[in-house]
């Protein structure tokens, strides 16, 4: 894992001098790369490149990037791992091909030179994103890997093209201007994140997954703009083409045998992702997704895994405790680090330079905490991530299910329990039901944002419209312009529930949960692998019937039968919490000061994004209790504090992070 950047001059650039921007590009990345720097630089052809190292695989000068071919024509800087790298290497030695080291970054090189780049992708098992030189093209290739594990932004600016995996380095391009899309920003405040398909800076936009942008200085000449760069690019994996041929051709099997082949394809996708010359162990939250990882890692491993976990105890948020019974199951080297709300609260301030794009998943604060946790001990760490997305692990996933079955009843009986429902939630805003003699569930269920969603689904006429009232969000448009919703190139799928789980993978997945674990990670220079997401298991979950996702009102059916061979049912079946964080009680009392304060900037910034009557009214209502818009309000917050993070002057390119150093490395 690694931290890349690059530039392409454009071919009237009056002179080369710009490439010397490649190294303060570079070491604004060091938190990717604690390792060592390289740079690579060819004046004539007006292109450089360079590289942060995090040194996972081969820690020699061996493994060092830039890379060059055996022959020379290649020059790669890359970040990623290549998981069958020690697959495809065997194969090329077999043709008769000879190694200097041990990396996957050489056996992608030869890969590349032998079978070309678009088949050499193609055999990759991985996560990467890379800039590649034809020197014999003058030719350009950026590519990112399947589903959008590792970021690459790319820029447009009057002299050149530049590429990194984070936006700070783009800034430090001097040619480069911050300027906000608006488009970008009401998408982060309507969902707490910009989608994969917009950057927050106008000519910007990130590689999209599975594809691959080549061009040469003319190319680049003739297409300056973000836009026409973008309508270069060209898919070598589509997630669409996966989902459509799986719903095709489904995977027929009993339970047994289906559980069977997803323990084999997961076995191999977690053993892949255990080599490493670094120490190594996983996060473990106790839920199903984390658990699975952990317990086929333990099953390959001859040692005890090393696991660890938050322990947050504040509101009923804490799942410590339940992490630490499946670690205590399986035998796992298990760290628990305890911490105070007051502690959890004192990152925030962190949050807009690590997060160098507006983000506002609150979840975002315990991955951090947890990733710098795990680097006290070890240089990679794998995750559950992307389970939820490929087994359907959502609640919009299971009330898809449920709406179904409702929609089964005529329209006007749907619309007078909607009705009905809609006044309960009112009852619930009062706190009438508080006085209810309820459950502490039965309250929770009853909460009225879950009864104003069940009224507006149950009031859908057809499927087109619960389809689009599953998918769309409750919240307030806080700003002057509506957010962009549609997503280019949605595949025919048919069933609610195989067009949520799609939007899920092609949007929220790479938008938040990836850029999520990526930040959060890196900024502590910690590599995260997430097996879940290997492409051999997601091709596989969507040949699957949807009877085995979702079964008897449980999500994740067939990722539970699986994880019950190895960890007790008693230890994971509970209701579903991942990494909850009180903001709304925050927001209300030890946050209340930095929101005012935020707000009052806010009122002040005069570029008219906000709809501040609106948030105003939102905050207030909030405050007094009359109704829950942490939501909104956090999103807004959290815009309102990058914002002004931008707007600092650019902090030395060598202190932006302090890399903690590893124990025992």
């Amino acid at each position: 894992m690694c931290g890349v950047a690059g530039i392409l001059l454009a071919p009237d650039a009056a002179s080369a001098k710009p490439l010397r921007a490649i190294t303060q590009m570079t070491k604004v990345l060091r938190h990717r790369g604690p390792d060592g720097d390289g740079f690579w630089t060819d004046r004539e052809a007006g292109v450089a490149f360079g590289h942060r190292r995090l040194a996972i695989v081969d820690l020699s000068e061996a493994g060092h990037q830039p890379m060059h071919s055996a022959t020379g024509r290649y020059i790669i800087t890359f970040n990623g791992e290549i998981y069958n790298f020690q697959d495809l290497r065997r194969e090329l030695e077999g043709a008769g091909h000879c190694f200097r080291g041990t990396s996957d970054t050489e056996v992608m090189l030869c890969a590349i030179e032998n079978w070309g780049l678009d088949t050499a992708l193609k055999r990759f098992a991985g996560m990467f994103a890379f800039g590649l030189w034809d020197r014999r093209t003058r030719t350009l290739h950026l590519a990112r890997d399947r589903m959008g594990k590792k970021p690459l932004y790319v820029a447009s600016t009057r002299v050149a093209l530049v590429f990194a995996s984070e936006l700070k380095a783009i800034n430090r391009f001097p040619d480069f201007r911050q300027e906000i899309d608006l488009d970008a920003a009401a998408a982060m405040l309507s969902r707490g994140w910009v989608p994969d398909n917009r950057c927050i800076w106008q000519g910007v936009f990130k590689l999209p997954p599975g594809s691959v942008l080549s061009l040469t200085a003319a190319d680049f000449a003739h297409a300056r703009s973000a836009g026409s760069l973008s309508n270069r690019i060209r898919q070598w994996w589509s997630l669409a083409r996966v989902a459509e041929k799986g719903r095709q051709e489904p995977i027929a099997g009993t339970d047994q045998e289906l559980t069977n082949e997803l323990d084999k394809l997961l076995r191999l996708a977690v053993r892949q992702r255990m080599v490493a010359d670094v120490p190594l162990g996983a996060f473990l939250s106790g839920g199903v997704d984390s658990s699975a990882v952990v317990a086929l890692m333990q099953a390959q491993s001859s040692k005890p895994v090393r696991t660890f976990t938050i322990a947050f105890g504040e509101g009923g948020f804490d799942e410590a405790p339940h992490a630490a019974e499946v670690a205590r199951h399986l035998g796992t080297d298990h760290t628990e680090l305890h911490l105070s709300p007051a502690s959890a609260r004192d990152i925030i301030s962190e949050l807009p330079q690590t997060w160098d794009e507006p983000f506002a998943d609150e979840s975002q604060i315990p991955t951090l905490l947890v990733a710098r946790l795990a680097r006290q001990h070890v240089t990679v760490a794998l995750s559950g991530d992307g389970g939820d997305e490929c087994f359907a692990g959502y609640a919009r996933h299971l009330m898809a299910a449920r709406a179904k079955r409702q929609h089964e009843l005529p329209l006007p009986l749907r619309q007078t329990l909607a009705t009905a429902v809609g006044l309960l939630a009112r009852a619930a805003r009062h706190e009438l039901v508080s006085k209810l003699p309820l459950s502490a569930h039965a309250r929770h269920a009853l909460r009225s944002d879950r009864l104003d969603r069940l009224a507006r689904l149950l009031a859908a006429a057809d499927e087109d419209e619960l389809y689009e009232r599953l998918r769309g969000s409750s919240t307030e448009n806080l700003t002057h312009h509506r957010p962009p919703i549609s997503i280019n190139g949605a595949p025919q799928l048919d069933g609610l529930l195989s067009r949520l789980l799609y939007e899920d993978m092609v949007g929220y997945l790479p938008g938040d949960i990836l850029v999520k674990l990526d930040r959060a990670s890196m900024a502590n220079s910690l590599e995260g692998r997430c097996p879940l997401l290997d492409h051999r298991v997601v091709d596989f979950a969507w040949r699957l019937p949807a009877d085995v996702m979702v079964r008897r009102g449980r999500g994740k059916w067939i990722l539970r039968q699986l994880l019950h061979r190895y960890v007790p049912e008693r230890l994971i079946d509970r209701p579903k919490h991942g990494f909850d964080v009180p903001i709304a009680v925050w927001l209300r009392g030890p946050l209340r000061i930095w929101a005012s304060d935020l707000l009052a900037d806010m009122r002040l910034s005069g570029d008219g994004i906000f709809d501040f009557a609106k948030v105003q009214t939102c905050w207030r209502d909030h405050l007094d209790g009359r109704q829950d818009h942490s939501r909104d309000l956090w999103a807004a917050l959290m815009f309102q504090a990058w914002r002004n993070e931008a707007r600092r002057p650019p902090a030395p390119a060598t202190d932006l992070y302090r890399v903690p150093e590893p124990a025992g490395v």
